[in-house]
């Protein structure tokens, strides 16, 4: 049985465009909040590389933009998803997790399904740990980042 933590919404630009907001356009609305960074004192901001191999990380030294890796891009499909292995601090290390976003067409504009899943290959606590929380925060701020947009 797959594990997973599915969070959608809408937002009223089209697929491409969320797709872009999403992903190239992440630096400039992931909020340094205590729970959105695997080393909380030490995110200072996230640096997306798009396209297929990139990585996603959380930056802990400003000078050279380096710090965490938080995932590497496994699918890059632009305006329709893309998938990343995920580590998180707050996880262990291995088996890695895998986290895919999808931007699905709909009359007012995008519907984007971010999807967690792996949870059955770690220790049970952390699903339940994990379902109630993990990306709420994310999903509203990308959503205010499409209305502000």
């Amino acid at each position: 049985m797959s594990l997973a933590i599915t969070r959608s919404i809408e937002v009223g630009v089209p697929p491409a465009r969320a797709f872009e907001a999403f992903t190239v356009e992440m630096p400039l609305w992931f909020v340094k909040h205590p729970h959105s960074f695997s080393g909380p004192r030490e995110g200072l901001g996230l640096r997306f590389e798009p396209g297929l191999g990139g990585r996603i990380v959380e930056i802990w030294d400003e000078a050279t933009g380096e710090g965490y890796d938080t995932g590497r891009i496994t699918a890059w499909d632009p305006g329709r998803r893309f998938a990343f292995e995920y580590r998180s601090a707050y996880l262990p290390p291995e088996p890695l997790t895998e986290v895919e976003v999808r931007f699905e067409p709909i009359a007012a504009g995008t519907r984007v399904t971010l999807e967690h899943r792996g949870f059955e290959k770690l220790p049970p606590k952390l699903f339940e740990d994990w379902k109630g929380r993990a990306w709420k925060l994310l999903v509203q701020w990308f959503a205010a980042w499409c209305a502000r947009r």
